[in-house]
């Protein structure tokens, strides 16, 4: 998998394409986008994937690039797209906040709820659904089994396919070194409590994941009783308990993501990756896609790990495109433009290209295209006779097919493997709930939670030094005064006493 990948700006990174001078005719797309999360080309020649003597794919110029020439051709109008990333959901949300204008971004499934919610988005066209279009390559090629999701899914009687095209989905689950943690232990989420693996546990640096394991390990209990995982109505009522906002609840989880940062070796967004592979943690809480880079790293280095989704449950996520309507502003080339922005990303050979790039999984099936299963079994098949199993991935594909029509012959092992995390089996997602959208009070309340959590907390710091003061008084030596500045600190003792 292409591994050399570039650091993109998240702050003010423009990059031009197509036609360097702004006429009149020319259409300005502002694109924004989670970093390293598209194809900017540059491959090797070694690095070209030979599907069949037919069907090479490789990366040679940044995709965004490659699209404003795609676009001329077809089209014959000039669009120099302006490209820049963000890190989290929540960076974006602000970004939008505080003025920052964008006609099309790419954030995940909660966050496009609370965009549908507070009516910030465009509506995708009719045109973008018409399926006899063959420059539509989403909705000819999204899997069956990701459109059926965006369209059920409903925010104020709409539903989600209407504002977002998906992008990229996948779970979240525990990734972990197999020669220091059992099989056992990874499958539970408290493990990122268990003392016997302190300070060589992760988890994510952003309040909704780490909002999400932590109500996971609150309730352990009620999400494994089998009355609960038999229930007809157990897709219901797991996403209800995880996506419980009750003051008891928040009260809850804040204690034990409290427990968790003293347990774990950091809080962390990308750094787990590297971590894992050199042997400084051996539990890390990842997205699929990254727990698939994070296995190829670490494979080279030697070091064999797995994937698992705990019992309890897991997230089950989606990233999407959506237009903003305070960018498009009801401008017909802009809108144009961006829905093509979004079939030529989902143009099954783009496709390949981003999902080899990047190591997360796009929507894409293909349709009648079969470049996207091709791909998979290239990427993931063994042609050896022994030792292997049939990993059969028809649901993803087909919606019409009997069972068994797509299966990938893989290795054994692979389900815990990169297969297993980029195409989870059916049983493992029916245990996977999407995050909800925190609105109103709930929001701020999480909020303020999260900050008591990851702030340090001075106060609790001081009074601690103070009960140590108390109860051993003759052990007031350097080492307590190299903790308190001597005058300061002392007077903010007193004051906290």
């Amino acid at each position: 998998m292409r591994r050399i990948l570039l650091c993109i700006s998240c702050l003010v990174f423009f990059l031009l394409c197509g036609c360097a001078s702004a006429d009149n005719d020319e259409v300005v797309l502002r694109v924004c986008n989670w970093e390293e999360y598209i194809d900017l080309g540059d491959w090797d020649e070694d690095e070209a994937i030979e599907l069949d003597d037919d069907n090479v794919i490789i990366g040679t110029d940044p995709m965004y690039e490659e699209f404003c020439d795609w676009y001329y051709e077809q089209n014959g109008v000039r669009v120099r797209v302006e490209y820049s990333c963000f890190g989290t959901n929540e960076d974006i949300y602000n970004q939008l906040t505080i003025g920052d204008t964008f006609d099309l971004i790419c954030p995940s499934d909660y966050m496009i709820m609370k965009l549908m919610k507070e009516g910030a988005l465009e509506p995708y066209s009719d045109e973008f659904f018409d399926s006899e279009n063959e420059l539509n390559y989403y909705i000819k090629g999204v899997s069956p089994y990701i459109r059926r999701i965006f369209d059920e899914n409903q925010i104020n009687g709409e539903s989600w396919s209407k504002y977002s095209a998906g992008y990229m989905w996948g779970t979240t689950g525990i990734v972990y070194n197999p020669q220091e943690v059992s099989a056992e232990d990874a499958s539970h989420w408290n493990i990122l409590l268990d003392e016997d693996y302190r300070r060589k546990v992760t988890i994510k640096d952003n309040v909704r994941d780490s909002y999400f394991a932590a109500m996971a390990i609150l309730k352990e209990d009620i999400l494994l009783e089998d009355d609960f995982v038999l229930s007809d109505e157990y897709e219901t009522r797991l996403a209800e308990e995880m996506n419980d906002t009750s003051d008891e609840a928040i009260d809850s989880v804040c204690a034990i993501l409290k427990d968790i940062k003293g347990n774990a070796y950091s809080f962390e967004t990308d750094s787990a990756k590297a971590d894992m592979a050199a042997g400084k943690v051996d539990v890390s809480y990842q997205w699929s896609g990254d727990a698939v880079y994070t296995m190829e790293v670490a494979g080279e280095e030697g070091v064999e790990l797995s994937y698992i989704v705990p019992e309890e449950c897991g997230n089950l996520w989606f990233d999407g495109w959506v237009m903003l309507k305070k960018g498009i502003e009801e401008d017909a080339r802009k809108k144009a433009a961006a829905e093509a922005f979004v079939n030529y990303l989902s143009r099954p050979d783009n496709a390949v290209r981003n999902m080899y790039y990047i190591g997360y999984t796009s929507v894409i099936s293909g349709g009648e295209d079969s470049t996207m299963f091709d791909y998979a079994d290239w990427y993931y098949g063994s042609e050896d006779e022994e030792d292997t199993v049939d990993y059969d991935i028809t649901y993803f594909f087909s919606d019409t097919a009997e069972p068994g029509t797509y299966v990938i012959t893989s290795y054994e092992g692979c389900e815990t493997g990169g297969l297993g995390a980029q195409y989870p089996t059916l049983d493992t997602i029916r245990r996977c709930a999407v995050m909800q959208d925190f609105s109103g009070d709930s929001y701020e309340k999480i909020n303020r939670m999260w900050i008591d959590v990851r702030c340090f907390n001075i106060l609790e710091y001081l009074k601690n030094i103070l009960v140590t003061i108390h109860s051993q008084p003759h052990a007031q030596s350097s080492r307590l005064r190299a903790s308190v500045p001597p005058l300061a600190g002392l007077r903010l003792l007193m004051w906290v006493g």
